[in-house]
């Protein structure tokens, strides 16, 4: 996979969720993608960067327009340095939440993108790489 081109945003304050999901719109429309397909990782995206604020106590995300096969894409890497995830299998489950949320978060990105990968550490905080492909 080749990365052309990437950028790094912080995601400590609420107004920094509304630039995560501006900058994800624009990559997306840059990239070519559909108006289905830009709402999907513009979705995925907000829910990430809440979840990385609320959850994680902020982060950051990096923005990597990447190509790979011929096909070109846009991943998100959503990184924190939080209390991390103890069960991932029940954070992933639909419904379930530590908040106040309607649980869909995770699992509900996991459905809008192609790809999704999730690693946390208790006590050391979690990382969230999602790819759309155009």
């Amino acid at each position: 996979m080749v990365v052309s081109k990437d950028e790094i945003m912080e995601i400590r304050a609420s107004d920094h969720v509304v630039l995560v999901r501006q900058a994800v719109r624009k990559w997306s429309t840059e990239l070519g993608f559909g108006l289905v397909d830009q709402t999907k990782i513009i979705t995925a995206a907000s829910e990430l960067a809440r979840n990385t604020l609320d959850y994680g106590g902020g982060g950051t995300v990096r923005l990597e327009a990447v190509e790979s096969g011929g096909r070109r894409g846009l991943r998100l890497i959503f990184e924190d340095q939080g209390p991390g995830i103890v069960d991932l299998e029940k954070a992933l489950t639909d419904g379930y939440t530590t908040g106040k949320g309607m649980g869909m978060g995770l699992s509900g990105s996991k459905r809008l993108v192609n790809e999704f990968d999730i690693v946390s550490r208790v006590g050391e905080g979690t990382r969230v790489t999602i790819t759309r492909w155009k």
